[in-house]
């Protein structure tokens, strides 16, 4: 009896683990959920990639939208709840690189014009200013008429600015000159 009742428990416990992980995928080892709640707004992964450099993956990043889209055209201006996850995979990243990489970011998505958003931007270097590690994540989720909230390991760090400051902000990893061309590519895969 004890031993049946055993089996039937361990099954139990398989079929939520295979129902955990049908509900994720896997990207280098990360395991990204294929979808998010905001504030009541159900959103789905539309892609995750890595964030490579010099043949060090960093991180990361999957692209969360109301509905998939390829169209960064579409997806950067539009007024509605979008997230970027990062999940940091190297210990090679810390706040002054990150800080560094971010504001090359924003000088590139901007073309070179950051200076009507200058104050968001130091607003969130702040946040990249505490100690990053290895497994660190970074959720950047932007919600109409409320601005970017900057989530680090599952804490709102702050809310800033707003619409024009998240076309800016999403623009580093989907603009025309992204951090990364193929990890770009990665997240718009619908």
């Amino acid at each position: 009896m004890v031993s049946r009742l055993m089996a039937v428990l361990c099954g139990l416990c398989l079929s939520v683990l295979v129902a955990a992980n049908a509900a994720a995928v896997e990207v280098e080892g990360v395991n990204v959920s294929e979808s998010k709640t905001v504030d009541g707004t159900s959103l789905v992964l539309n892609g995750a990639g890595v964030r490579s450099k010099f043949f060090i993956d960093l991180y990361v990043a999957a692209l969360y939208l109301p509905s998939k889209s390829s169209d960064e055209t579409a997806i950067l201006p539009a007024d509605e709840t979008q997230a970027i996850v990062l999940h940091v995979i190297s210990g090679r990243i810390n706040s002054d690189n990150m800080t560094e990489a971010t504001m090359e970011g924003f000088e590139n998505s901007t073309d070179g014009n950051v200076a009507p958003i200058q104050k968001e931007v130091d607003e969130l270097l702040t946040v990249f200013a505490d100690e990053i590690n290895e497994g660190d994540t970074f959720e950047l989720v932007y919600v109409p008429n409320d601005g970017v909230r900057v989530i680090k390991n599952g804490q709102l760090g702050k809310t800033i600015g707003d619409r024009a400051f998240k076309e800016a902000l999403f623009g580093i990893w989907m603009g025309d000159e992204p951090a990364q061309g193929s990890l770009k590519d990665d997240m718009l895969d619908d």
